[in-house]
């Protein structure tokens, strides 16, 4: 609600794709001489260019721009996502049926944040199914963060990426220890299999079909839970017959969604040398490049806002990445071999991926990776770390985890809480205006308004840290207790001899 309409990056893109698919249009047109794909708009969703006025100038409040379906707009849409893989653009377009405007697309958006929400919860499930869960809050709280929420409030399916993602890097490693053929000495998730199927096969398609690199992402995703987990229970996975059906209906989304690319539905055409940077350019220029500026990248899966004009300051990113550092060095220094392994994989991905894929892409598209697009494996490190200091191996740690996970997720929230005013500000009277001049002379207002807006994502903010502080101190407790229980009603030591003694 408190981002003005198609301010988010790509929305009215995504946006106008929806509204002319659920209308009948599930693929738009070629007209000559114009370079992307054109979809034919309702009358009461006509648009007009004005209405970015504000999109690239900072200082520029977005009272300056049109309505959606107000007249002298066109019915037709210049989109580059025209021919996207539809099933996101079917999920979160029918709201427009029965609204028009502006009201259409904040009916979208909530819809998009439903079913974000659903995976998110799906992920919290799953993730805190086992005894040993006790840094999984933490791990967890990170899908909180300001970029993460933004995009899964909007129409842009790298909010429903994202979060398929976040239930998947959650679910499967429970799933897998479920299919360990050593499961009977060890702790397993009290969730039903077939429940840790459904969320997995779910969530698998999801990620696969909502944006053209999804089959690559859904690879990557499985592949690093493969090795955390290890081959018993990969083996396991692939050689009982109740997985056939899961594996078939993950595998049928996968192809769908290459089929659908590779019949012309989303592979991006040769790009002009004024699109992007290094239009033409080699493999290694466009790995080497992407490399290089893999810190701006992170910076901006932090928190940069709008196209790009609403960044946040660095000194206040510090909120947030205390807590990331915390976590990631806890679970290098607790993880033996294979979770030292898994963490240098993890990491390795989160950087080299996007270099190989753009290195791949760049001579047709340029330099066109952001740092949103890594939000999903940004996302993994921390819910593996969390995984990885949960097991027996984080025990050297255990009495950490609810301090730290109080201590953290507070300044998690406390970032949003920044990160969410900040935006509002360069909204409502423009970045270069004191804050004050909010309370004082707001030129724009979202609904509800901003005061109140903001008063209700400060309250679920408290809401957020006390939920997560909670489960993290129960769960602590219950494992505590699990283990005294152990200890007292384990036989007791063998007696020293005086062999013993004399060696």
């Amino acid at each position: 609600m408190a981002s003005p309409i198609f301010s988010v990056p790509d929305e009215n893109a995504h946006a106008t794709k929806a509204i002319a698919q659920v209308h009948g249009q599930v693929i738009g047109y070629q007209v000559p001489g114009i370079k992307h794909t054109v979809v034919d708009l309702p009358e009461e969703y006509s648009y007009s260019s004005h209405i970015l006025c504000f999109a690239f100038h900072p200082d520029q409040a977005a009272n300056c721009g049109v309505e959606l379906g107000d007249e002298g707009g066109a019915d037709w849409f210049n989109t580059w996502v025209g021919a996207y893989n539809p099933l996101y653009y079917y999920a979160v377009g029918w709201p427009t049926l029965i609204l028009d405007g502006s009201a259409g697309i904040y009916g979208m958006r909530i819809v998009s944040g439903l079913l974000a929400a659903v995976f998110i919860a799906w992920g919290f499930q799953a993730a805190m199914s086992v005894r040993r869960a006790r840094w999984m809050p933490l791990g967890m709280a990170f899908a909180a963060a300001p970029m993460v929420v933004y995009f899964f409030g909007s129409v842009n399916p790298n909010g429903i990426e994202i979060a398929s993602a976040v239930a998947l890097w959650a679910t499967l490693p429970r799933l897998l220890e479920h299919l360990d053929s050593r499961s009977v000495k060890r702790e397993v998730s009290s969730l039903p299999r077939w429940y840790l199927w459904a969320i997995v096969a779910v969530a698998s398609v999801t990620l696969a079909t909502a944006r053209a690199t999804g089959p690559l992402w859904l690879v990557v995703v499985a592949g690093i839970c493969f090795i955390a987990t290890g081959w018993s229970s990969v083996r396991s996975l692939f050689t009982t017959a109740r997985s056939y059906i899961p594996l078939g209906i993950v595998a049928a989304g996968g192809i769908f969604s290459i089929a659908w690319t590779l019949s012309g539905g989303s592979l991006s055409s040769q790009a002009e040398k004024s699109d992007a940077p290094l239009v033409g350019a080699s493999f290694a220029q466009g790995f080497v490049q992407v490399i290089r500026t893999t810190p701006e990248f992170i910076q901006q899966a932090i928190g940069y806002f709008g196209w790009f004009d609403a960044p946040l300051g660095t000194s206040a990113s510090w909120l947030f990445v205390i807590p990331l550092g915390i976590l990631i060095v806890l679970a290098v220094t607790a993880s033996r071999r294979r979770g030292l392994v898994t963490m240098a994989v993890m990491t390795a991905a989160a950087v080299f991926v996007p270099a190989l894929v753009q290195g791949y892409s760049v001579s047709q598209t340029g330099i066109i990776w952001q740092g949103r697009y890594g939000l999903f494996l940004y996302l993994g490190v921390t819910i593996l770390a969390g995984w990885l200091l949960s097991a027996r191996q984080g025990n050297r740690v255990a009495f950490l985890s609810t301090r730290v996970t109080w201590i953290s997720t507070a300044m998690i929230a406390s970032y949003g809480v920044l990160a969410f005013v900040v935006v509002m500000w360069r909204y409502v009277v423009g970045s270069e205006q004191p804050i004050s001049e909010m309370w004082k002379n707001p030129a724009w207002q979202p609904p509800l308004g901003w005061p109140t807006l903001v008063a209700l994502y400060a309250l679920v903010s408290v809401v957020f840290v006390l939920g997560t502080g909670w489960m993290a101190a129960r769960t602590a407790r219950i494992e505590d207790a699990a283990d005294l229980a152990d200890s007292l009603t384990a036989p007791p030591p063998t007696e020293p001899t005086e062999t013993t003694f004399r060696g």
